[in-house]
């Protein structure tokens, strides 16, 4: 375990963003992280995952410690579930494709996600009609400040869209070492409710789909609308799709009939960004090496050596266009640094 000073964090976020930590160290066990803690009560800290859900507008003048912890296990089972526990080190979309493999359901909507297991509660991270919270049994944390192990329930997280406690509350305060799924072994429900999987079933003549065959349909969708952060930095979706209330709607919806949405609850509606942002004429724009991408206007991009604050400034520069337009805010899903 040794701390390296001056670290380039270039290839640990998913825009590809250059930026340096005045100090990092990779963590790959428990005591490692509790050795590392103790040893550092004083100093500032930045606890960095997958690097997936996040902008580096700077360096960081911090010890960035990243969480490297390995490993899945089989907790419990009965006839229909099985309760699964994964380390927060581990690939997100390696750890769906392994419970496909064994037949475990509830996650292959979600497959192709980028970052780690560990983040995956903060953000109640989601796709195709499927969230974490739908699956998510408990997670361990470590407290930054004493050390100390708390188990979180599904409760005590307080899930929300793309919302936790972990956003909110307890922000900063605790590090996500491990995360339990409860999956079934049976029945399978199988979500196809999504347009998009249901025509590249159809396009396949798959009227009886399998796990496998929803994770293949979700992977071929994504990659045909989502570039791979390995060819063109980005972090999937940088916005949150906006909810409103059913009578704020309503009248934005009368000066723009041909506006999607999607009714949520009684009261409440969600209105797609990615829809508003190709309205407003951004899908595919590029402003010098900072961009739209071409086929998802949901997903800004860096197309080689963009800074942070370059691509800030475009999602800036969107959401003031959408507002006048529209007056709608669209928040930002990925974490500014």
């Amino acid at each position: 375990m040794e701390i390296v000073p001056n670290f380039s964090l270039k290839k640990y976020n998913t825009f590809g963003i250059e930026a340096k930590a005045k100090q990092f160290v990779a963590i790959h066990s428990i005591q490692d992280l509790t050795t590392i803690l103790q040893e550092n009560k004083t100093q500032q800290k930045f606890i960095l995952g997958g690097g997936s859900n996040m902008l580096l507008t700077k360096d960081i003048d911090a010890l960035v410690i990243h969480i490297d912890l390995k490993g899945k296990k089989i907790l419990e089972e009965n006839e229909d579930f099985v309760w699964v526990r994964s380390q927060a080190g581990e690939n997100w979309h390696e750890f769906v494709l392994w419970t496909i493999d064994q037949n475990f359901g509830g996650l292959e909507n979600m497959s192709l996600i980028p970052g780690n297991v560990g983040t995956t509660p903060v953000q109640n991270i989601g796709a195709y009609g499927t969230e974490i919270k739908d699956t998510f049994v408990s997670c361990e944390a470590m407290t930054v400040a004493n050390q100390e192990i708390k188990i979180f329930t599904k409760d005590e997280c307080h899930f929300g869209y793309r919302e936790s406690v972990f956003k909110n509350e307890i922000k900063n305060q605790y590090i996500i070492t491990s995360v339990v799924f409860k999956l079934t072994k049976k029945n399978h429900k199988i979500n196809t409710s999504y347009g998009d999987i249901s025509a590249e079933l159809t396009k396949n003549n798959i009227s009886n789909p399998t796990l496998k065959d929803v994770s293949n349909a979700v992977i071929t969708i994504r990659q045909s609308k989502l570039p791979d952060p390995a060819a063109l930095g980005n972090s999937g979706s940088f916005f949150k799709n906006p909810i409103l209330l059913k009578s704020d709607f309503e009248k934005i919806y009368k000066k723009f009939p041909e506006m999607k949405y999607f009714d949520i609850s009684e009261t409440e509606v969600k209105v797609p960004a990615g829809w508003l942002i190709e309205q407003a004429g951004f899908k595919g724009k590029r402003f010098g090496d900072a961009g739209i991408h071409k086929n998802q206007a949901l997903v800004l991009v860096n197309y080689g050596h963009a800074t942070g604050q370059e691509i800030l400034n475009v999602s800036k520069n969107i959401q003031d266009t959408i507002f006048k337009i529209f007056g709608i805010h669209i928040e930002a899903e990925v974490n500014v640094i």
